[in-house]
């Protein structure tokens, strides 16, 4: 039986990792981690995992490490003892110990490319106790113990489990030789070999499509289109004020849910960043059109797509060449669930499973609540919780929040083994 069971070896199972480690080595109990991981550390970040080439720069920054924002509340006053040690696995100590931390502060602290973030994931990686095993994972059921995670490698069980990650990069919103998935498209890209279109279509509003068009400006394509639901493309907020909201989530149980979904859509969810806007700005060929994409047909010149709005009658936009890059599945995890896991969540958030009602039930833990073994979805605890838990901007806070009853259970098992409850995660 797995202590804490992670699949997907990305940011948050590393940051969880990285803190058990210093939790154990500073004599406070936490639970021992085991990561689950079908290609390697970091693999999202790489052309492998299908979203990025690894070329392009990190969206945020790198100074947001596994550690950040360094704010542990412990008991006994443990916090800076924790913090000072986690800062062995920041971006500083990485650049450091690779030589390269005085080049890196003189070129004005740029984000490094995706392949640099994945460098480094893997160099803390190395430097924590943590088991990582090479297998995809298959199934996912529960027993009277806890978790049965089925993988390629063999079954695993664990005491709890936590869910992160996008999903698959290859999937489109319908199939067509001329809707490229965002790991097609990556592909090509990698290949050198993505075709010159006269009229290109690059379908979503986030980061995932703001990389994409990043990438496409630099090609031949005479005609850009950026299709998105919203009424224009927005901009990523990167104030003080925003900033803090994501850093700090104490402020946010203050916030009604209108403002909480509110400062989400404004500064995450269907927002580039202000690097890429301002590419794009400087490009005329790049347009925006309004409206999502209900349909995809064959057409004589390559692809139709038509768009709908709530105010005007649907539209029929036709490109050479279109990419989906709506991003991941939020909930791409319930396809492993059988069916008896799948009647305990909706017992749980008390009804049909969606996405909304996932995010609604989220607790200050990020755990599922009511729902028995824990489920840790760090990814669905922005509206519920805080806006930098699905994302790299609290990754301390998150590790904090997800150990701290772990930990006070570990103590509870080696008090009365017998009968404490103990956790475990998987990401």
């Amino acid at each position: 039986m797995k202590e804490l069971l992670a699949i997907g070896a990305g940011p948050k199972a590393l940051a969880v990792a990285a803190k058990a480690h210093v939790l154990r080595h500073l004599g406070i109990p936490a639970p021992h981690v085991t990561i689950v991981e079908s290609d390697t550390v970091g693999g999202n970040w790489l052309p492998s995992g299908g979203w990025t080439d690894g070329q392009h720069r990190l969206g945020t920054s790198p100074e947001k490490d596994l550690g950040f924002p360094y704010h542990s509340t412990w008991a006994r006053g443990r916090g800076r003892a924790i913090d000072e040690a986690m800062t062995a696995y920041s971006w500083r100590a990485y650049l450091i110990d690779h030589g390269t931390y005085a080049e890196w502060i003189d070129r004005g602290r740029p984000s490094p490319p995706h392949h640099s973030w994945a460098k480094y994931l893997q160099w803390a990686a190395g430097r924590m106790d943590v088991e990582i095993v090479s297998a995809t994972a298959t199934s996912i059921a529960t027993d009277a113990h806890g978790w049965r995670i089925g993988t390629t490698a063999g079954d695993l069980a664990a005491q709890a489990l936590m869910i992160t990650g996008p999903g698959s990069s290859r999937t489109t919103l319908a199939p067509h030789p001329k809707l490229l998935s965002i790991a097609e498209f990556w592909n090509l890209v990698c290949r050198r070999e993505v075709p010159v279109s006269s009229r290109v279509a690059v379908i979503g509003g986030g980061e995932t499509a703001g990389s994409a068009l990043d990438e496409l400006v630099r090609h031949g394509m005479l005609s850009i289109s950026v299709i998105s639901p919203n009424a224009t493309i927005y901009t990523r907020g990167e104030s003080y004020f925003e900033n803090t909201l994501f850093s700090d989530p104490s402020r946010w149980s203050t916030l009604s849910a209108t403002e909480r979904r509110e400062v989400i859509r404004r500064t995450d969810r269907g927002v580039f960043s202000t690097r890429v806007q301002e590419s794009l700005l400087a490009d005329n060929r790049v347009h925006h059109l309004q409206g999502r994409v209900v349909r995809v047909a064959d057409h004589p010149d390559g692809v139709a797509l038509t768009l709908r709005t709530e105010t005007m009658p649907d539209r029929v936009h036709t490109v050479d060449l279109a990419v989906d890059a709506t991003g991941g599945q939020p909930l791409w995890f319930l396809d492993l669930f059988d069916p008896n896991s799948l009647d305990l969540l909706e017992l749980a958030v008390r009804g049909p499973l969606s996405r909304s009602r996932l995010e609604d039930a989220i607790g200050h833990d990020l755990s599922v609540t009511g729902l028995a073994p824990k489920l840790f979805l760090p990814g669905l605890a922005g509206v519920a919780q805080g806006p930098g838990f699905p994302n790299l901007s609290c990754l301390g806070a998150l590790s904090d929040r997800i150990l701290r009853e772990t930990a006070l259970q570990s103590a509870a098992a080696e008090r009365n083994p017998a009968h404490a409850t103990r956790v475990a995660v998987s990401t």
